[in-house]
């Protein structure tokens, strides 16, 4: 017994001198590049994405040790705002520039580039895919924007970009409209977030048709990038810095905003993404004026 005690001491001595020569495992705060103006992240195993808004660059980081590096640099008639990974793609939602954009995650190659809006005057803000599509949210105008995909998830030609109109409970109203997007498990129903109204709506992808989900009174004002978790959703509110975590019902026809998350390393989320029990907000920190030198961050939440 006494050896398995001195045994079992040593080796908590050598996992103690171990973690404090390497810091913490999972950071609570995962510092960006300075300068980077972040907006969407992405997550893939233990691995991170961030895009970069006005430069189109995507930086990449370990979730456990907090390091990272730029993985796609920044690139002319580029942005980068919403984001998804999958199946070793990254899937990058380009803002005004009315297009999308393709990399390899491990890599960072374009494996692809797509006009969504050729006539311009969109902004394309999210981005989740499914087995057989991407589907990009465009914010200033009732339409999602589908590229279909083929095996494996490879992406499809440009032909196979489709413009789907939002029909139903939704209406267009003055400033952001819809914003974060995410889908169920198996893809047949999507879920939206309209920023300027504060309302979330199932959106059935065939069709467009939109529903309200009811929040029994309650809004999810400045509602930005969004997880669906099950029954869970969270919602980023940006400007109000909180995440409002939800518990939706069967059928996703109503819910309850359960508690709002709050946390001081806060300053404008925009995204989400997960690992285990934990989510990841990248901050924006719209409204304070970006410098060569300002800082940028991303904070770690318990859900």
């Amino acid at each position: 017994m006494t050896r398995i005690l001195l045994v079992l001491a040593a080796a908590t001595a050598i996992a103690a001198t171990s973690a404090a020569a390497g810091g913490s495992a999972f950071p609570k705060k995962i510092d960006l590049p300075d300068g980077f103006q972040p907006e969407g992240i992405a997550t893939a195993g233990e691995q991170f994405y961030v895009g970069s808004i006005p430069t189109g660059a995507v930086y990449r980081g370990s979730l456990r040790t907090g390091k990272g590096s730029v993985f796609v640099p920044a690139q002319a008639g580029r942005q980068a705002v919403g984001m998804d990974a999958d199946r070793g793609r990254l899937f990058v939602a380009g803002g005004p520039t009315g297009k999308a954009f393709v990399y390899d995650a491990g890599t960072g190659a374009t494996l692809a580039t797509f006009t969504l809006d050729p006539d311009g005057g969109s902004f394309i803000n999210d981005v989740v895919v499914t087995r057989s599509a991407a589907w990009f949210t465009d914010s200033s105008s009732l339409v999602l924007y589908r590229v279909s995909l083929g095996a494996g998830g490879r992406p499809g030609p440009q032909s196979g970009v489709k413009a789907v109109p939002l029909t139903g409970a939704i209406h267009l109203e003055t400033g952001f409209n819809v914003n974060g997007i995410d889908a169920t498990e198996n893809g047949k129903t999507l879920v939206i977030v309209q920023s300027n109204t504060g309302k979330l709506f199932t959106v059935n992808p065939g069709t467009g048709t939109t529903r309200e989900i009811s929040l029994g009174g309650q809004n999810v004002m400045n509602g930005d990038g969004i997880l669906l978790d099950e029954h869970r959703l969270y919602v980023v509110r940006n400007f109000d810095r909180v995440v409002a975590k939800i518990a939706l019902r069967p059928g996703l026809r109503s819910g309850r905003v359960m508690r709002l998350i709050s946390d001081p390393g806060l300053d404008v989320p925009t995204t989400i993404d997960e690992h285990g029990s934990r989510l990841y907000a990248v901050n924006a920190r719209f409204g304070t004026t970006p410098t060569p030198t300002t800082d940028y961050w991303v904070t770690q939440l318990k859900k």
